[in-house]
């Protein structure tokens, strides 16, 4: 995958080159990101009232049937005006204006990567494996010259180390890793009500 562009379908008028900016753009907003949300879990279109619902729902932390027509109305108003026509034009999904359903695209499921992040506080990853992979190689190479204070442990040893330590490591970023999502202080819909 490319750190500049991706191409995303525009339909019948050709291909559109979307950098990571402008998918940040587009999923910088916690209302497009529940369409995603809501969208991944049907393959056949969904209807914008079904839709505006469940957002409402997820929003304000809610049972769909305790979603108030208020509640619903602003949250249909924003996505019919403003959220899907800037999904659309991304090619994130497909928004048919006269039937008021919304579907759907190849690109839909492959925005999900772009929702993890990697929190302030966090040491990147990255980061960290190719440290300790580093590291490693470094043990490695002094074993082979037989530098003291490594000859303490045997190479059988230190390998028991390395690979212990990266698999430790790996665990760890598994598991906190997990639910490490954009806007991870936000409702998460765990659960789907239509």
């Amino acid at each position: 995958m490319s750190n500049e562009t991706r191409r995303f379908s525009t339909g019948a008028d050709g291909n559109e080159e979307l950098s990571k900016g402008e998918i940040f753009d587009v999923l910088q907003n916690q209302r497009r990101r529940y369409v995603l949300e809501y969208l991944k879990r049907f393959e056949e279109p969904v209807g914008l009232s079904d839709l505006a619902t469940q957002v409402a729902a997820w929003e304000y932390q809610r049972p769909v049937e305790e979603v108030t027509n208020d509640q619903k109305k602003r949250v249909y108003t924003t996505l019919q005006q403003t959220h899907l026509c800037r999904m659309e034009e991304a090619g994130i999904v497909e928004y048919d204006t006269e039937n008021n359903t919304v579907a759907r695209t190849p690109y839909t499921e492959e925005l999900t990567v772009y929702l993890e992040i990697v929190p302030g506080s966090e040491f990147p990853w990255r980061e960290f494996y190719l440290s300790l992979g580093s590291i490693s190689c470094a043990v490695v190479a002094a074993l082979w010259t037989d530098l003291y204070p490594l000859t303490l442990l045997t190479p059988l040893e230190w390998a028991t180390v390395i690979a212990a330590t990266f698999t430790v490591a790996a665990a760890y970023h598994t598991y906190s890793g997990a639910d490490m999502q954009l806007g991870d202080d936000e409702y998460v819909p765990d659960e789907f009500d239509r």
